[in-house]
């Protein structure tokens, strides 16, 4: 049974197995830093991390201060986008 995460609006299917998460998040993180080269990107940075995240309290912990960072910002600057987006919503 797989897991899906919310990456950039869209839900992405994540294996099941913690370890499989495990080696696919380092191998995206590994990617991410190697984002000059053609085909690997910025995007799995973020991706990698985000998925580590599931299993590893440290990088969720990560995850959740600089969600609200972000969201904080968002919404100094940009109110309505922030909204938009799901930042400032009463949940």
């Amino acid at each position: 049974m797989a897991r899906h995460i919310k990456f950039a609006g869209f839900n992405v299917r994540v294996p099941a197995h913690p370890l499989l998460r495990a080696a696919l998040g380092i191998a995206l993180v590994f990617g991410g830093i190697f984002s000059f080269l053609p085909i690997l990107g910025v995007w799995m940075l973020p991706l990698g991390l985000i998925i580590l995240s599931i299993d590893s309290a440290l990088i969720r912990r990560f995850r959740r201060k600089s969600t609200v960072r972000l969201g904080r910002w968002l919404l100094q600057r940009w109110p309505n986008f922030a909204r938009r987006v799901g930042f400032g919503v009463a949940a």
